[in-house]
């Protein structure tokens, strides 16, 4: 077989191509430490074209990965319950025998994928972090992840989280602690931290994840890669016994290039009808399988920056993201501060209530049973506790809240193409913290307050990129929030991948990697 470059370009990949040409060489050929190393240094579409076109087989790359795994996730936690290697190898095969007789299942074939584990996939367990979780492997796959699973993918285990998903940090009491790969006493950002880090460290060529209070956006930020919501409806979520009013949160995808995060958002986006407030079939995925380049020169971009003074930010933060509006700047877009017209203040109360009602519809059950009460950390208990004394008035002024919020967004739209955001604001905290008591000498008055800053488009249910701006002098990685209007998922990822071609901030591996002496 050919070699694979050292250093790969991203190459888009169509879903349908036609059944790769016969292999040269056997599948089960020799390889080398340094083949290894190119594997899974590639990217998902070059990896994606490697095994279609057979110039790797897919037991190569099973290899590469779980070897590489196997050297570095002890560092990070980042991947749990990984399957067992001859399992795994043997389903490689599989897809290996499945491209000799001309069946391509699509771009993943073969490809190692991890799932988040607070999504369900059938053969492995859903623990979410939690004790009070079933241990035995699930029965069916989410929606999203049939998904992934009829595009070829292999699933070696999940990704860790944080407990039941709540708290930017992730850590539990199952799996412990998932840490930070370009600084391991650091954490890794939640709830998708497993997915994160993983990215980073390379153990994984694309992630899947999901995002209530920043949970794609906040983790890519601190692991230096891309982490897309997207628009509320662009990803059906399911099946779940509540299928209206969850409207929160979304699964979506990760990424170490933006055009890998668009190919994995057409694999998931897409109506479905167990979910019916996803997106109809107008609305295309393939759209996001297609190539990113658009001129951006003209575009009107609003630096939202901290609000006014509004939220407290760590020293460096805005400095670093200031620093990238130049990149913005350089590259043909205007840009110039702006606010919305709607109190901050009334919208983290809008968030409170909300939030509260909703974890209290999900867990309350466990709340109300005093032995499982006490398993739950008390982060959990305190969302429970909060939803208690909730008045179905108060629900409705928080919707009416959240829906003046759209508006007062929208109104910004209308002189700008783009809002920006900071994606954090505070950098990489100390792993044996829960989460910081002040941030710039403001007191934290809850376990999450540190992460207002991404509320926003939660709240609007607005499609939202986190991309890498570079590093502080600690070496701890910051991202930035492009926001797009509603439903200009597409927009959003252009603008990010014009971004990204200025900046590849991506080919800075993390130091761990770099001093094991393996850079791929």
């Amino acid at each position: 077989m050919a070699s694979v470059p050292n250093v790969p370009t991203p190459a888009a990949v169509d879903s349908q191509v036609d059944a790769p040409a016969a292999a040269g060489n056997s599948p089960h050929a020799p390889h080398s430490a340094e083949r290894l190393d190119d594997i899974v240094a590639l990217d998902a579409l070059t990896l994606s074209d490697a095994i279609r076109t057979r110039r790797v087989s897919c037991r190569e790359v099973m290899q590469a990965y779980l070897a590489h795994i196997a050297q570095h996730n002890a560092a990070v936690n980042a991947i749990v319950s990984l399957r067992d290697a001859d399992t795994l190898l043997r389903e490689a095969d599989e897809r290996d025998r499945q491209l000799a007789q001309g069946q391509y299942l699509g771009w993943m074939h073969g490809m190692p994928q991890a799932v988040k584990d607070l999504a369900s996939c059938a053969g492995l367990p859903t623990r979410k972090g939690s004790p009070l979780t079933s241990t035995g492997p699930d029965a069916q796959d989410s929606i999203s992840v049939s998904r992934l699973r009829a595009a070829g993918a292999i699933f070696i285990g999940k990704t860790n989280v944080s407990e039941f998903g709540l708290g930017s940090h992730s850590y539990n009491p199952v799996f412990g602690t998932t840490l930070n790969a370009y600084d391991t006493s650091r954490i890794a950002g939640g709830s998708s931290g497993g997915a994160a880090s993983a990215l980073a460290m390379r153990m994984l060529p694309v992630a899947d994840g999901s995002d209530m209070m920043g949970s794609l956006r906040n983790p890519a930020a601190f692991g230096n890669v891309y982490g897309f919501r997207p628009s509320q409806g662009r990803v059906p979520y399911g099946p779940v016994p509540e299928i209206f009013v969850q409207q929160l949160s979304t699964e979506g995808p990760m990424g170490r290039t933006v055009a890998d995060v668009a190919r994995l958002l057409a694999t998931q986006a897409g109506y479905d009808a167990r979910s019916p407030l996803s997106l109809a079939h107008a609305h295309d995925p393939a759209q996001f399988a297609g190539a990113l380049d658009r001129d951006v020169k003209g575009l009107r971009l609003g630096w939202l920056g901290d609000y006014g003074g509004y939220l407290p930010m760590e020293d460096g933060v805005m400095a670093l993201c200031e620093a990238s509006l130049r990149d913005f700047t350089e590259m043909g877009c205007e840009v110039e501060p702006c606010a919305p017209d709607f109190s901050m203040d009334r919208l983290w109360q809008t968030w409170l209530t909300l939030r509260h009602w909703l974890v209290n519809g999900s867990l309350g059950e466990m709340y109300a049973d005093p032995a499982r009460r006490d398993k739950l950390k008390p982060e959990a208990q305190w969302e429970v506790a909060g939803g208690e004394h909730l008045r179905a008035a108060d629900v409705f002024r928080a919707s009416i809240d959240r829906s003046e919020w759209y508006r007062s967004l929208a109104r910004l739209f209308e002189r700008y193409d783009f809002l920006l955001l900071p994606s954090a604001q505070v950098f990489p905290f100390d792993a044996q913290t829960h989460w910081p008591a002040s941030v710039a000498g403001k007191p934290m008055d809850t376990y999450h307050r540190w992460m207002e800053v991404v509320i926003g488009p939660t709240l609007a249910g607005l499609p939202a990129i986190s991309v890498p701006v570079g590093f502080d002098a600690r070496g701890l990685p910051m991202g930035l929030q492009i926001i797009g209007p509603a439903q200009a998922d597409l927009a959003v990822l252009q603008l990010a991948h014009a971004h990204e071609q200025r900046t590849q901030w991506v080919r800075r591996f993390p130091p761990a990697m770099l001093a094991s002496g393996r850079t791929a």
